[in-house]
């Protein structure tokens, strides 16, 4: 048997005949670790997973298949159910990532936990934290340790596997993907691209089984550029990609779905993380608004629509405006991009009137909701006007549209739903562009269109006022 040495990047596998400082396939920096590599192992390891690929599978009329895969396993956890799409489907594989700190084990563990209260049997598999510590966890976070919670504290993926079979688990969880390892592929290390890849696919097997189907459910550890560490290709291997936002300071957490064979792909789910762990923030237009009264307005807020998923959620947006005694003024938004900032400010100056060469701004939402959408950024600029002119908005008043150069209000998609939930949550105005809506049948609001800001400031701020 020939042995030849190859150098494989530990962040994507690629394989070259030379060591590299930076690998040619994915651009990291000093990922290249030396290993040998035989000719008979390169072909028993194709072998074998043609072997596990086509083993018993039967070739069917796709007329005559079988849907099981319509039947979902609801967790109870409201926020956690829309975003897999009305539940987790018994035969699927998902995978969750976030920062270190996001509480991606928290939310774990508590979907372990309702799903063992309805009767279901889970094995949760950890790699990274003894079964003591987890149980620790589960005290902490869990009214009552249900009985049919079973633990593993193993990085063997070959005793996870076993488990498997001896629990008769429904719902499996691993804790992370990248600490365990198969027997048949060492010397390969645990967070290997192989034994990442292998160690996935072995229980994507197991849960795509006709006879016994179950779902699994992997942690993914998150690399420095926000990504799953590894290889791309276990986010095509798997039915579920979500990404669980927020820094472990925060209160908010964001739940996000990259990818989703049985659901809606960009649907959000918001969670609080408390002593008591991630609480679901059902009614999310209630969570990103400050209560005040009529008589309790304050000036530098505006209230706009922003749409999150399928599902539209309103959010305040609060600035702060003051002299600046430097050349350089600062320009500072934790919810936004800056060079939007920027833009919107340069467009206000030039399009609405307002001088802002020699003040500070400062741009923030309640909440800590990011703005993605362009729909806010006629909010942003009332609640800017708002704060400079000192003349508090009516808190009942909302504004939806983008702005453009030209100092036009832009449309913007969805608006029915927008509007829809405005009147819900009681609100008397909105302004937006015209023609931006479709004439829609509402209990108490009144929707304003205008053409231009200059049109918009007019009717808001008439000329005398401050």
């Amino acid at each position: 048997m020939k042995t030849k040495t190859v150098f494989v990047c530990s962040e994507c596998g690629y394989k070259s005949p030379k060591w590299a400082g930076r690998c040619t396939s994915c651009g990291a920096w000093n990922t290249f670790e030396e290993r040998e590599e035989t000719k008979s192992q390169k072909g028993q390891a194709f072998a074998r997973t043609v072997a596990k690929s086509s083993s018993n599978q039967v070739v069917s009329r796709l007329s005559e298949v079988e849907i099981i895969g319509d039947e979902r396993l609801l967790t109870g956890i409201t926020e956690f159910d829309r975003v897999m799409g009305g539940g987790i489907v018994r035969d699927s594989v998902s995978i969750i990532t976030s920062p270190p700190g996001g509480g991606k084990s928290t939310l774990s563990l508590m979907v372990a936990s309702q799903l063992a209260k309805s009767g279901k049997r889970v094995l949760y598999a950890s790699g990274e934290e003894s079964d003591s510590q987890i149980k620790s966890r589960a005290d902490r976070i869990l009214e009552k340790v249900e009985d049919n919670i079973w633990i593993l504290a193993d990085t063997s993926m070959d005793r996870v596997l076993e488990a498997i079979s001896e629990v008769d688990a429904d719902f499996i969880i691993l804790d992370s993907i990248q600490t365990f390892a198969l027997s048949e592929f060492y010397p390969s290390r645990a967070g290997n691209p192989t034994q990442t890849m292998e160690c996935a696919s072995a229980l994507v097997q197991s849960a795509k089984n006709k006879v016994r189907p179950r779902a699994v459910f992997m942690i993914g550890q998150m690399n420095k550029n926000d990504e799953i560490a590894g290889l791309r290709a276990l986010e095509h291997l798997v039915d579920t990609v979500l990404v669980l936002e927020g820094e472990g300071a925060e209160e908010l957490r964001s739940l996000i779905a990259t990818k989703n064979r049985f659901g809606s792909t960009g649907e959000m789910g918001f969670f609080a993380m408390t002593e008591k762990g991630l609480t679901s923030i059902d009614n999310p237009s209630e969570y990103f608004v400050t209560k005040r009264k009529k008589e309790d307005a304050v000036s530098g807020s505006a209230i706009t629509v922003l749409r999150e998923g399928s599902r539209a959620v309103v959010a305040e947006i609060e600035s702060l405006v003051s002299n600046s005694f430097t050349a350089y003024p600062l320009r500072i938004s934790e919810n936004m991009k800056k060079d939007t900032l920027n833009t919107l400010l340069s467009v206000l100056e030039q399009r609405g009137g307002l001088k802002l060469y020699d003040k500070n701004v400062v741009v923030k939402t309640t909440g800590g909701l990011f703005l993605k959408e362009q729909a806010a950024n006629l909010a942003v600029l009332m609640s800017i006007v708002s704060g400079v002119k000192d003349i508090p908005l009516p808190s009942d008043w909302a504004f939806i549209a983008d702005v453009g150069l030209t100092g036009e209000l832009k449309k913007i998609p969805a608006m029915e739903g927008r509007i829809r939930e405005l009147d819900r949550m009681g609100f008397t105005k909105v302004f937006l562009a015209s023609e931006g809506a479709r004439k829609v049948k509402l209990d108490n609001l009144e929707v304003v269109e205008c053409k231009n800001l200059t049109h918009l400031l007019g009717k808001i701020f008439p000329k005398g006022k401050k």
